[in-house]
């Protein structure tokens, strides 16, 4: 309470600016003696402050230092949770997580899982091959030990399912755009920072972060299927021999669960299915081993920090008493039922499935899933509730889990269609200039802003809109369209800010200066994708190739692609740092936006929240 009201001092000085959010404090210059003007009896003047004053100075400063050291110690050094955290400063840049890359052209792959449909043999030999990506590359449940299901087709057959717009030479032109830009982004990565996790393409150099454990090679692993489904076959083997000879699993450095698991994993698991190389599989049933440690909690709600070699496991020193993050022990389901299936292990299934009784039995204030969860009790710890960062692929991993389930996951289909209901009931509103948003909750308050990283929402209320009730249907659609063109509207440069409001006359505009930074995010992009699959509008591709234009002007510099400080400046200024999600996500999604619908078609394959596509586990037929 003390440190709330500093801050709003502060905040009433003309020449003061500082901004608190659940990721981070950041303050103007201003003096000490403007903070003791505004307490009441406090003198500033020399140091004659009286006794009872300078416990008000000890208590502010001991505040004051306390959010200093947890800013510096604490914070992960991650911006996606889907990817929260973010440093601007060149010398300490972060890597931001939205992102897993393996989407476009699918190989599909997997010993020991059921096969992907229309690709079978029997000890390990091939007896048909798939002949385009519009086949079904789904995997049954039920695989005898002595079957191989076999990833890969013909690399003629994914150029066919590629060719098929070049009847749209404009859109041809676009896709082709798209590739070039990703081997751009690759070629500079290989150049400068070949192993790291990032580049950082202002420096030519490399970026490891702190939020992996010791893991390298984040942008190789969440570019494998990227680079496979755009047919950049060299670069692909180059990625693939790096992480078969340098990969190495066995860190012992503090990992985010999360970022581990959306990247890593998911990135492995894409890997091996639409290629069939085995050694992917090894790697990540490897990985997906040293990740079950976290759940050894009271309640079996995982921990978000890991250390990969010893399997200790801590909450993140700024998550409030101690507590669990939604949007990061809710975003495993997709990926560790897909290690069960790789397996034969039912562990992983049975490790997200625990966290799903848990949440059913809770009470949830007005139908809503607060952000923070005590692994100890099971009890919630705030009731902050969001659809962007803490949140957001909560929601998504739920419809994403029906529909990979080949919609026979009722529980996952009610849940989320009830947390659909009361999202609409108590968060989503409309603005004086007629805008769909999804504000936040704070104990009952509204705050009337929303994060880039809730425009995913636009898609993933669009993929859920034709298992909803019959007539709401058509109103789900609607929704989904009218979150995706508020999102649209907020990229009044083309590119959108980290957030922006609709408060004291602000119309999907980042009216503080902290919010203006555009680090290459998918989400909106993601929706345009999406959108187009479902309603084939022309206008999410025109509006796609605004996003490609503004990249090419604002971001692209010399040595690959960099994040701005501000959308809104003139003058453009770089944050220096590539983020590996630009090239599993942001650049995966434009490429699909601009391919046919046959190519990972949304019938067969579910994306986990980096773009990595995961085939849709299919009951046995009868």
């Amino acid at each position: 309470y003390i440190l709330t009201s500093i801050l709003r001092i502060f905040e009433s000085e003309n020449n003061f600016v500082c901004v608190w959010d659940t990721r981070h404090l950041r303050c103007g210059l201003t003096t000490i003696s403007m903070v003791f003007r505004k307490l009441p009896g406090v003198s500033a003047s020399g140091m004659g402050l009286r006794l009872s004053q300078k416990f008000v100075f000890l208590l502010f400063l001991s505040g004051l230092v306390t959010l200093c050291f947890g800013a510096l110690f604490f914070l992960p050094d991650s911006v996606r949770l889907k990817r929260i955290f973010l440093s601007k400063t060149e010398s300490q840049p972060v890597t931001v997580g939205s992102d897993n890359d393996l989407r476009d052209h699918l190989k599909k792959g997997a010993k020991d899982m059921e096969h992907l449909r229309g690709i079978t043999s029997a000890k390990g030999e091939t007896s048909t091959k798939l002949k385009s990506l519009s086949r079904k590359p789904s995997i049954t449940n039920e695989a005898k030990a002595d079957e191989k299901v076999v990833g890969g087709e013909a690399l003629e057959d994914l150029t066919m399912s590629r060719s098929k717009t070049e009847s749209h030479p404009q859109t041809l032109h676009r896709r082709d755009k798209v590739k070039e830009m990703m081997k751009f982004a690759w070629d500079n990565y290989k150049s400068f920072a070949w192993g790291k996790n990032e580049l950082r393409p202002l420096t030519k150099n490399g970026h490891i972060g702190n939020m992996f454990g010791g893991l390298r090679g984040a942008s190789i692993v969440d570019s494998l299927d990227t680079l496979y489904i755009m047919g950049l076959i060299d670069e692909y083997n180059d990625a693939k021999e790096w992480v078969e000879t340098s990969l190495d699993l066995n860190s012992n450095g503090e990992a985010s669960l999360f970022e581990v698991n959306i990247r890593y994993v998911g990135g492995l698991l894409s890997a091996y299915y639409l290629t069939g190389e085995e050694m992917f599989k090894r790697k990540v049933l490897e990985l997906g081993e040293k990740l079950l440690p976290a759940f050894n909690t009271p309640t079996g709600i995982p921990r978000g920090v890991i250390n990969l070699g010893s399997g200790t496991s801590w909450s993140w020193g700024w998550a409030s008493a101690g507590s669990s993050i939604l949007a990061e022990f809710g975003t495993l389901h997709l990926e560790f039922v897909h290690l069960s299936e790789l397996s034969n292990n039912p562990i992983y299934t049975e490790k997200v499935m625990n966290i799903r009784r848990l949440l059913n039995k809770i009470e949830k204030p007005h139908g809503l899933y607060p952000n923070f969860l005590s692994p100890v009790s099971g009890n919630w710890v705030q009731h902050h509730v969001s659809i962007g960062g803490l949140g957001d692929s909560f929601y998504e991993y739920l419809i994403k889990s029906y529909l990979m389930s080949d919609k026979t996951d009722e529980e996952a289909k009610n849940m989320y269609y009830s947390a659909l209901e009361a999202i609409e009931a108590n968060l989503v509103q409309k603005s004086p200039g007629g805008l769909t948003y999804m504000a936040e909750w704070r104990g009952g308050i509204l705050d009337h802003k929303m994060g880039h990283l809730a425009c995913f929402s636009g898609g993933m209320v669009g993929i859920g809109a034709d298992d909803g009730a019959p007539e709401k249907r058509q109103h789900f659609l609607d929704l989904a369209a009218e979150i995706t063109h508020t999102c649209h509207e907020s990229y009044t440069t083309k590119l959108g800010p980290e957030a922006f409001r609709f408060d004291g006359g602000a119309e999907a505009t980042a009216t503080r200066l902290s919010d203006r930074y555009y680090i290459l995010r998918p989400e909106v992009i993601e929706s345009y994708m999406y959108m187009w699959r479902l309603t084939h509008d022309p206008k999410y591709r025109e509006w796609g190739w605004e996003a490609v234009e503004a990249l090419e002007q604002h971001c692209r510099v010399e040595a690959g692609f960099s994040g701005i400080r501000d959308v809104y400046a003139q003058t453009v200024s770089h944050d220096n740092m590539q983020q590996s999600f630009f090239l599993s996500e942001t650049l995966k999604y434009l490429y699909l936006l601009f391919s046919d619908d046959d190519l990972l078609p949304l019938e067969d394959w579910v994306f986990n929240t980096e773009a990595h596509p995961l085939p849709v586990i299919r009951k046995k037929n009868p």
